[in-house]
């Protein structure tokens, strides 16, 4: 559940948290938190009631910060614990329940767009030694010449600027990523302390976006002519920048802990994992669309983009909006064949191997139910590339009986059957005439057939039914004590 506390309520709050020990001195405060540059942002825009969004490892110093900022601003502050989804993307929906009109995110960010309210970004500081950084570098890639990106998680984009200083003599080809959230899309402004420096002055057609970052290549060159340095922790970033790069070679250094490594993830092997789901989405005649986010921007448009890809490929839809996920909630619809999650960036990637049913991404269903989308090799985690106008939009086909788009069958290679994968367009239901529920008589109506309503209907178990006026009301008595398997007075007897 999300959670929202007033600044005010210091030992509810720290009850709740269950910590003590603060993670950063009151020394190291205003540079660990950006306080002046926040309170500069809350009064330069007026603002009232300001939600401070804290990761849970943040938490502990939430008050500490939250009344540095009131008293320096004259703000109401909220602090945000427990966040809707992932702790990365901004919770707007819990700001709004408290009215906020701007939300603070501190701690690691996917940099998705916001929907509705200004965002201001505080990444922190995790600390990195700039000078060992450089040497590794300089000895996995000895050659002066080489082609590089340099990568980074945005807890460290503070040191960014040290360490292109340092390669920018010996490495001419060494291209540094800056962090740049595209909120284009959204209704939500950004502020800082994103960059936006070195690469102003490149072509249009050489700059790469990705993942709220950007990059200008060399004339003539590709990303797949580019090795990738990360710096950075292996986690959900790290695997989305190899899956979507896949043709790329990695090799990443964690300041934590100084490991440096050539990533050898098989990408193919995973690859392969990921091709499996999309065969068992072609099997599917139900789909569930699970909703993993209510802020990143057009969210929604995807969602309506989906329901309309499934349906015109033969296939059922509903929509869920669960919160977070997790087995036992999927596993209450076992009529479902096969689950899409809308989420950033970062969680899409669903290790759903414990789930009863399989979970893919928007772009795998696509597939899936695309004949026109084919899978070249490359991966897409960001579902706004797939929307009309985005890198990688591609249009469903026109199902027109007379340009004999006839509909194309082909085997399942899970099941071997043969399975349909495009309706014509005399198939497809005329939503704007037709409805649910058709009156025939006074005391008769009939129902369109709905394969989850066929399979509620037809299992033993519907769930809990109060059944009200049919049981009779008795009093309350005392029920048996023990366990199941030796309950007390079968252990008397």
């Amino acid at each position: 559940m999300n959670e929202a506390f007033s600044s005010s309520s210091e030992s509810v709050l720290h009850r709740t948290v269950g910590v003590s020990q603060p993670v950063c001195h009151d020394g190291d405060l205003e540079q660990m938190y950006q306080i002046s540059q926040t309170c500069h942002f809350i009064k330069s825009n007026g603002f009232k009631k300001a939600a401070l969004q804290f990761p849970d490892e943040l938490l502990v110093d939430s008050i500490t910060v939250s009344a540095a900022v009131e008293r320096e601003a004259k703000v109401k502050t909220y602090v945000l614990g427990d966040t809707s989804y992932g702790s990365c993307c901004v919770d707007e929906v819990a700001a709004e329940h408290v009215a906020a009109e701007c939300v603070v995110h501190y701690g690691r960010s996917c940099l998705s767009p916001p929907t509705r309210l200004p965002v201001m970004y505080v990444f922190g500081r995790r600390p990195i030694d700039v000078q060992r950084c450089a040497a590794i570098f300089k000895e996995l890639f000895p050659n002066g010449g080489s082609h590089v990106v340099v990568l980074y998680d945005v807890t460290y984009s503070h040191a960014i600027d040290d360490l292109r200083s340092i390669l920018n003599d010996d490495y001419p080809n060494v291209v540094f990523s800056d962090l740049k959230a595209d909120h284009s899309r959204g209704q939500g402004q950004v502020y800082g302390p994103l960059t936006d420096s070195n690469n102003t002055d490149c072509m249009a057609d050489m700059v790469v976006c990705k993942f709220g970052r950007y990059f200008c290549m060399k004339e003539g060159k590709t990303v797949e002519d580019y090795s990738m340095f990360y710096i950075g922790h292996e986690g959900l970033t790290l695997t989305n920048f190899m899956m979507t790069w896949n043709r790329c070679a990695f090799c990443s250094y964690d300041p934590g802990t100084s490991l440096v490594r050539a990533e050898s993830i098989n990408i193919n092997k995973a690859l392969m994992k990921r091709y499996y789901a999309i065969e068992r989405a072609k099997d599917a005649s139900v789909v569930g669309i699970l909703v993993g986010t209510l802020g990143v921007a057009s969210y929604l448009t995807i969602i309506e983009q989906l329901k309309d890809c499934i349906r015109k490929a033969g296939k059922k839809s509903y929509v869920f909006a669960m919160g977070k996920i997790n087995v036992p909630k999927l596993a209450n619809f076992l009529e479902i064949d096969v689950y899409v999650l809308v989420a950033c960036p970062e969680n899409s990637l669903l290790d759903s191997s414990e789930f009863y049913r399989p979970v893919v991404t928007p772009f795998e269903m696509e597939v899936a139910c695309n004949k026109h989308r084919e899978w070249n090799g490359e991966y897409i985690t960001d579902f706004r590339d797939l929307l009309p106008g985005g890198s990688s939009h591609v249009d469903f086909p026109n199902p027109d009986k007379s340009a004999n788009d006839e509909d194309v069958t082909d085997v399942s290679l899970i099941t071997g059957a043969l399975r349909s994968s495009c309706l014509n367009s005399s198939d497809l239901p005329n939503t704007s005439s037709s409805s649910s529920l058709v009156v025939r008589n006074q005391t008769l109506t009939i129902a369109n057939t709905s394969t989850a309503a066929s399979f509620l209907a037809g299992r033993s178990w519907q769930g809990l039914e109060p059944k009200l006026g049919d049981s009779p009301v008795v009093k309350a008595v005392e029920g048996r004590r023990g366990i199941a398997i030796a309950y007390e007075e079968e252990g008397a007897q």
